[in-house]
């Protein structure tokens, strides 16, 4: 069965336009014979759901997150889903895996769906939102920043980093590595730069060896951990960038019999799952939840017609790690 995506190829149009046609909105008319001569080829007939949705559009959002299975991004859809649905709107959840293709498709969705506007925590430094700002909807940067200029909302992630290997440093230990995120993600570089500042400010030697750039999933945590470990002379603590992260790194510690707080480790963000004591691991929180709920507010107060210039919000909430026991 054809997609209006296969009429806009047929067509040579974008699939809002296609929307349009069959909305009756205002298109140029080349565009509308071209659009239903190739609805006619294919046989398209326009979704009558789909239609229905279309035009309750200033009733959805949509919100588009790098990892669905981090729970981290699972406290910030429902702090947006819980603004939202007090305001009267819907929220679609989509996961764009950190690829910006398929990111992309999600956002041309979005316009074709007419949906009211966009929450996006950014697969990559390249993710292009050109197309969908170009239709005048608002867009709302949650955890990271896109390089456009548009309303965010982030975390002091520098704060952040710092605050994690302060305590490290505090609890004794002297050779404090750091796991990074991706280095296209601003949040993954703010949280090293943390981690640096930290060790300046304690007029310690930053060692490169021990930053180690992995992905912001367990796997990576592994992989960059093995590697520490396997130096000449390995770390006694290390500073997790994120909550998968941390996962994987006290995983393969555990395995290799040096379960916290026999080496430190401190994660920024909440710890899903582990089976050690609170005190053998530093965690500092992240309000994700309230991230979540202040971008969907700066969404909805776009939609509903602020026209003020882009804001960004820094949430600097006070950092309190848990202590250490050695």
């Amino acid at each position: 069965m054809a997609t209006i995506y296969d009429v806009a190829k047929r067509a040579g149009v974008s699939p809002a336009t296609v929307s349009r046609v069959f909305n009756g909105t205002s298109v140029s008319p080349e565009k509308v014979e071209a659009v239903r001569a190739a609805a006619a080829q294919l046989n398209f007939t326009p979704n009558r759901a789909a239609r229905t949705l279309r035009r309750q559009s200033s009733e959805v959002i949509a919100l588009v997150i790098p990892d669905i299975e981090n729970p981290y991004f699972t406290e910030m859809a429902r702090g947006v889903e819980d603004a939202a649905s007090e305001a009267g709107y819907s929220v679609v959840l989509c996961n764009s895996d950190a690829d910006v293709e398929k990111e992309s498709t999600y956002l041309r969705i979005a316009i074709a769906e007419n949906m009211a506007g966009v929450i996006l925590a950014a697969a990559s430094d390249h993710t292009n939102l050109d197309e969908i700002l170009a239709t005048g909807r608002p867009v709302v940067a949650v955890d990271r920043g896109t390089g456009y200029g548009i309303d965010g909302v982030v975390i002091a992630n520098r704060a952040a980093g710092e605050a994690a290997t302060q305590e490290l440093i505090r609890a004794g230990y002297r050779r404090i590595a750091c796991i990074s995120g991706p280095t296209h993600i601003d949040t993954a570089a703010e949280r090293a730069a943390g981690w640096r500042d930290a060790l300046d400010a304690a007029e310690r030697a930053v060692d490169p060896e021990l930053l180690r750039v992995s992905t912001f999933r367990v796997d990576g945590g592994r992989a960059a951990m093995e590697e520490l470990l396997a130096l000449p002379e390995p770390p006694d603590a290390v500073v997790a960038s994120n909550n998968l992260i941390g996962v994987g790194a006290i995983q393969v510690l555990t395995e290799h019999g040096l379960t916290p707080p026999a080496v430190g480790v401190a994660v920024v963000g909440s710890l899903p799952f582990t089976t050690l004591s609170p005190s053998a691991v530093t965690v500092v929180r992240l309000p994700a939840r309230r991230m979540g709920v202040t971008a969907a507010r700066m969404l909805l107060e776009r939609i509903r017609g602020n026209d003020q210039p882009a804001r960004s919000v820094v949430l600097r909430d006070e950092v309190q790690p848990a202590s250490i026991r050695r």
